[in-house]
Order: structure tokens, then C-alpha cells, then sequence
């Protein structure tokens, strides 16, 4: 028997016994549309992270406090804060720097009119849209001079518009930061969320005004530090080490007061968690695969118990064991290869689902697409086998007594 009368005959039997078939291939199906659907998911959300970071700024160095010890313990990252604004002009004097901007950060109660809302307030200077790579889509950011003056000044981004004015210009009018006036003078582009932190629900206005007028402190919550270029990034950051060290006097025994994160840690680390993530979702869909595997051997095994007599009669009539073999082994993979093509299908429907109804990113590419359709036919070949061979093994004689 030719290989095409082969594969005729696996869709006679699959046809022959269409609801057995579908509910064999459903595991495969699962499984296949699970693999895909996850990676998809995965590999968009890394994208998406990827995204997000790089939009935080370009080269950036990211500057926090130091932890605390009490009693040889550790008081958790941030306890101890000694991050001043003398700290950034001494960073900024590096070659390696392009830009240096202060922050700290709070939340404010913003009135307007009648209206009241509770949103992020975040002090820092004009280099802030150059460092952070953020634009102002109406107006214009505070300038040096309003800094250095501590001028009651605000840019604000569209959420708090949003929330604020309805149908009139929020440039020139002027709102009160925990009852303290502020003149609005710009209004940010959207950037969207960064996880949970909502980038267009924020205020900025000066550092100095922040801190002399709203948070009281001395200290900066945190350092941006932009490096002039990717090659740069390194002498940046040791220039910044350099220089904290030197701004706080500490001796050469002594341990940083201070952490220095670079942007491509974060990214680095952001896309190792969701590569982890990704792989283990998959590996746990993977396991319907096998699940499927042992439904087409069942199947397979129940064939070849009730087309015993079939086998019989085509062993008497001169074919071979390798024959026999051949075609129940091609009805696996049969089996396998639809529900391969199913599932991916419906993978794909599911990663496009979850992307347009639920608002997650996904990235369908053809490499799970590959993967599934090769482990399909893998499990097919596998789980066949061993029916195939139980079935080539029959003797003719025994096979035409069976009933």
C-alpha cells in the first residue's frame, strides 16, 4: 500500500469515528493553543517592559538612597537617605554626563475650582524631559531661573487634566497643590502606564519648590543621571560613584551610602523574570501535550483491538509487518498534525483575543508556531509507535479467529 493510500485510508477511519476523534485530539489541541497563546502573551509583556524602561529615559542611571543598619540589620533599600541637590551638580560636572535631574516625589491634594483630586506630585528641574525623555504637549516646562527662584510653577500631565477642566485650557490657570497657588505653564504629552504607576497622572513642578514649600526635606529622593552615549554609560557611572563618595566623605573602607541602578539592569533583569514567567507557563500547558500523547495511543490501541480481523486479512493477502506498521502509525500523526492545526489556530484566536478585549500586549511570532506544529507531530510518531507495532505483530492466523 502506497503511502497516499495510506493516508486515505487515516482519514476514512478518523472520518469513520469523527466524535472519538475529536475528544483524542483535544489534549494535542489544549496544548498546542496553550503553548502559543502563553508565549505570545510572554513575549509581548517583555516587549511591552522592554518598551516602558527605554522610555524612562536614554542611557539612564538611576540613583536611590542607601539602606540603613541597626544592630547588624539591614533596614530595607532607602532607609538611609543622603542624596542632596549639591550631590547632582557635583555628578553633572562629569564628561560622561549629559544631563542630571533631581527628584522627590509625594502626593498632593490638587483643587481646582470646585473640583479636588488626590494625584503624584514630583519636584525637579528643567533638565527632567532631556534625562527622562519626556515631552510637553502644550506649554512649555519650567526653566532654570524658576528653579533657582523656588517660582510656583507646574507642568501636569493629561490624566490630572482630565480630572481637573472640562472643555477649557488648563495653560495660564491656576490651581492649588495642598492649598498652596501654582500657575500652570504646561501640560505633558501621554506616556501610559509603567505597570502600576500611571505616567499622564502626575504634577512636576521644581525641586526647590517642592522641597521648601511642600516637602520640607533636604534630601532627594532620587538621582537621573543621563550618560552622554551607550559607550559612555560605564564612565558615567563610575564618575557618579566618584563623586557621591567624595560629596559624602566617605573613606575608602567605608561602604556606598547609595545604589547606582543602570537602565540596562533593569531591562536585563525585567526581561529574565518575564522569559522565567513565560517559560514556566509554557511548560505547564506543555503538559496537555503529553496528556493528548496517551489519548492517541488509547485511541490507537482500541483501534487496532477492533481492527483485528482488518489486519488479519491484509497480513493473508501479502502484506508486511512494515506495512501494518506504516499505517497506524500514519493515523497518529494524522491524528496529532489536526489537532496541531487546530490548536494553532486557536492559539492565535486566543492570543488575539486576549491582546483586543483585555488590553495585554502580545507578539505572535513563528517560532511557537514551529515548536508546537513539530512537538505535535513528535507526539503523534511517540504515542503511535507502540500500537503500530502491537498491530505489525499479530499473526495473520490469530487475527482472522478473533471475534
Amino acid at each position: 500500500m502506497s503511502f497516499l493510500e495510506s493516508l486515505r485510508v487515516s482519514f476514512r477511519s478518523i472520518k469513520a469515528n469523527g466524535l472519538r476523534s475529536v475528544l483524542t485530539m483535544l489534549g494535542i489541541i489544549i496544548g498546542v493553543a496553550a503553548v502559543i497563546a502563553m508565549v505570545a502573551i510572554g513575549e509581548g509583556t517583555s516587549a511591552s517592559v522592554a518598551n516602558q524602561i527605554n522610555g524612562l529615559g536614554s542611557n539612564l542611571l538611576i540613583v536611590s538612597p542607601g539602606q540603613a543598619t541597626q544592630g547588624r540589620v539591614s533596614l530595607g533599600a532607602g532607609s538611609l537617605n543622603t542624596l542632596t541637590l549639591a550631590d547632582a551638580e557635583k555628578i553633572a560636572e562629569s564628561e560622561a554626563v549629559s544631563g542630571v535631574a533631581p527628584s522627590v516625589n509625594g502626593r498632593a491634594q490638587i483643587v481646582f475650582g470646585s473640583n479636588n483630586y488626590s494625584t503624584m506630585l514630583e519636584g525637579t528641574t528643567e533638565s527632567f524631559p532631556d534625562v527622562r525623555n519626556v515631552q510637553v504637549a502644550d506649554g512649555r516646562f519650567f526653566s532654570n531661573f524658576e528653579v533657582r527662584k523656588q517660582m510656583n510653577v507646574a507642568v501636569v500631565g493629561t490624566e490630572v487634566v482630565n480630572n481637573l477642566f472640562t472643555g477649557s485650557s488648563p495653560i495660564g490657570q491656576t490651581i492649588q497643590i495642598n492649598r498652596i497657588p501654582f500657575s500652570i505653564i504646561g501640560v505633558l504629552k501621554s506616556q501610559g502606564s509603567s505597570g502600576m504607576t500611571n505616567n499622564d497622572d502626575r504634577i512636576l513642578i521644581p525641586v526647590t519648590t517642592a522641597m521648601s514649600r511642600l516637602t520640607g526635606g533636604k534630601n532627594v529622593g532620587t538621582i537621573y543621571v543621563s550618560a552622554a552615549s551607550a559607550n559612555d554609560m560605564e564612565k558615567a557611572q563610575q564618575d557618579t560613584r566618584n563623586a557621591l563618595r567624595s560629596q559624602h566623605s566617605l573613606r575608602p573602607n567605608e561602604a556606598d551610602d547609595f545604589r547606582i541602578t543602570s537602565q540596562s539592569d533593569i531591562l536585563s533583569t525585567a526581561q529574565e523574570v518575564s522569559s522565567s514567567m513565560t517559560t514556566l507557563l509554557s511548560g505547564i500547558a506543555a503538559i496537555s501535550l503529553i496528556v493528548g500523547g496517551i489519548g492517541v495511543m488509547n485511541i490507537m490501541l482500541v483501534s487496532v483491538t477492533e481492527r483485528t480481523r482488518e489486519i488479519g486479512i491484509r497480513k493473508a493477502i501479502g502484506a508486511k509487518k512494515r506495512d501494518i506498521m506504516r499505517q497506524f502509525l500514519i493515523e497518529a500523526v494524522t491524528l496529532s498534525l489536526i489537532g496541531g492545526v487546530v490548536g494553532i489556530l486557536l492559539g492565535i484566536g486566543a492570543a488575539l483575543g486576549v491582546s483586543k478585549l483585555g488590553g495585554m500586549a502580545t507578539a505572535i511570532t513563528i517560532s511557537p508556531i514551529l515548536y508546537a506544529f513539530l512537538t505535535s507531530t513528535i507526539v503523534g510518531v511517540v504515542f503511535g509507535v507502540y500500537p503500530a507495532r502491537k498491530a505489525a505483530q499479530l499473526k495473520p492466523i490469530d487475527a482472522l479467529r478473533y471475534e
